[in-house]
């Protein structure tokens, strides 16, 4: 059950990322394609596997949520990167204010996958000092 858990909610990842990236592009170049129906309604679908199955992960290798650091990061990344995604993607009043909050939403889902690969707060800087 470990296995698919993992694969789903690492799948889940890689498909979220991709379409807030195509999404983003989209955005900036003002495509009807951000109108479209599938647009709007498949990241909710991708998105709520994405946070189930990670859910599910906790639940499976009974971590205790509270004690490991690096997972309460993860959740503070997950928080940052919606709130960042909300303004590059419907809230920004500009092209330039939603530009930023696009970058800034990527950088923290590296972030989120840096914690998630070293088990560390400290992200990608856990590698270096390996």
């Amino acid at each position: 059950m470990y296995l698919l858990l993992k694969n789903t909610h690492t799948l889940c990842a890689a498909l979220t990322i991709s379409g807030f990236i195509l999404r983003g592009y989209w955005m900036l170049r003002a495509s009807p394609m951000l109108r479209q129906r599938i647009t709007r309604i498949a990241p909710h679908v991708i998105d709520t596997l994405f946070l189930a199955s990670g859910i599910a992960l906790i639940f499976e290798i009974n971590l205790a949520v509270m004690q490991n650091g690096w997972l309460l990061a993860k959740f503070a990344g997950l928080i940052a990167y919606i709130g960042l995604g909300m303004i590059a993607l419907r809230f920004g009043h500009t092209v330039e204010v939603r530009l930023v909050a696009f970058v800034s939403a990527v950088t923290v889902f590296a972030y989120i996958v840096g914690v998630a690969l070293s088990k560390s707060p400290m992200s990608w800087l856990a590698f270096v000092a390996l």
